[in-house]
């Protein structure tokens, strides 16, 4: 048996009857099809993409709310010394963090592992739910891939400034010139001083 879910309720998870498990990728939805922990098929279709929180549930044609639960995932706990530092760095590259007293935990990502292993962090492979800091869970991702474009429009800019190299290779070319005459001009006046002695 299947149902339909075409909106949201915050907050209204713990009234469930059933529940779904969705990891921080999954919760960022529009339409999906999604099977509960009792086996039940809900299509959701909702007027736009939103992400749900733990806590939150699907509220179904037949008024049954479906709650969500954040799933186990494979994630990164960091711990270290300088926690903020590493926090600032995530933060940074607009990497959904959830943020702890003692430790940071982040998505897999082998890139991000070993930067923060090179400033010192802790980095320990974990199973969690996975619930980052902040409800626009979507906008995160996408200034993440414009922030990305501008990057590489500045390195563009960067390469125009290829005619300055070469301009000092000219200067250096004529001083390697001037020095040559000033050897030509020592060699002539070594000649006439031998002719001077022949006579």
């Amino acid at each position: 048996m299947s149902k339909k879910a075409y909106e949201i309720c915050k907050g209204c998870g713990a009234e469930a009857e059933d529940f779904v498990a969705l990891t921080y990728d999954q919760r960022l939805l529009r339409r999906k099809k999604l099977t509960t922990i009792a086996g039940a098929a809900v299509f959701v279709d909702l007027p736009q993409t939103v992400s749900i929180a733990e806590g939150d549930g699907f509220t179904c044609e037949d008024r049954t709310v479906i709650g969500v639960r954040a799933a186990e995932e494979e994630l990164y706990a960091i711990t270290g010394e300088t926690v903020t530092r590493y926090a600032w760095h995530i933060g940074n590259r607009h990497t959904p963090c959830e943020i702890a007293s003692d430790r940071l935990v982040i998505q897999r990502d082998p890139v991000l592992k070993a930067m923060l292993e090179q400033l010192g962090a802790e980095v320990t492979e974990i199973m969690a739910p996975f619930s980052p800091e902040g409800g626009a869970y979507g906008h995160g991702r996408t200034m993440g891939h414009d922030h990305g474009g501008h990057d590489h429009g500045g390195h563009d800019h960067g390469h125009t400034h290829e005619p300055g190299h070469s301009h000092d290779h000219d200067h250096g070319h004529s001083h390697t010139h001037d020095h040559s005459h000033d050897h030509d001009h020592s060699h002539d006046h070594g000649h006439s001083h031998h002719h001077h002695h022949h006579d």
